[in-house]
């Protein structure tokens, strides 16, 4: 059994972490000791370890609800699985091409720089002035 503190150690979550994902669901309101302190057991510890990682890697709390959902369904297709990981990495890759977009735009603006007087500065300019820009990238 690991006490709330523990459980953080052992998982890297902060404790008002795991309390929030207690609330949201993600985890099972944990037994307590007779001194009402929170007592979790390593499958409560491996579960919140899998929310890290679905975390670590970019995935929505309802991701995760439903993934944990799915997975309490050994018997099932993986179907469902796959296709939340595969639409949560369409969003990562579209979120890269507007940051290459981004990077692009802005590193023609401090390109333009000619590092005259801040009344003339055209990084300013073009931060203003949308239509300066020469590239969508929003």
């Amino acid at each position: 059994m690991f006490s709330i503190g523990d459980l953080s150690a052992a998982t890297g979550v902060k404790v008002p972490t795991i309390r929030y994902y207690e609330q949201m669901g993600l985890m099972s309101a944990p037994s307590r000791s007779e001194g009402g302190q929170r007592r979790y057991t390593t499958a409560e510890r491996d579960r919140l370890g899998f929310i890290r990682h679905a975390r670590d890697l970019g995935l929505s709390l309802d991701a995760i609800r439903e993934l944990i959902a799915l997975s309490e369904e050994p018997e099932r297709s993986c179907a469902d699985v796959d296709a939340i990981a595969r639409r949560h990495l369409d969003q990562i890759r579209a979120r890269i091409a507007q940051l290459q977009r981004l990077e692009g735009e802005l590193g023609r603006i401090v390109q333009s720089c000619s590092r005259g007087t801040v009344g003339d500065c055209s990084v300013l300019q073009a931060l203003g002035d949308h239509a300066l820009c020469e590239t969508e990238h929003r």
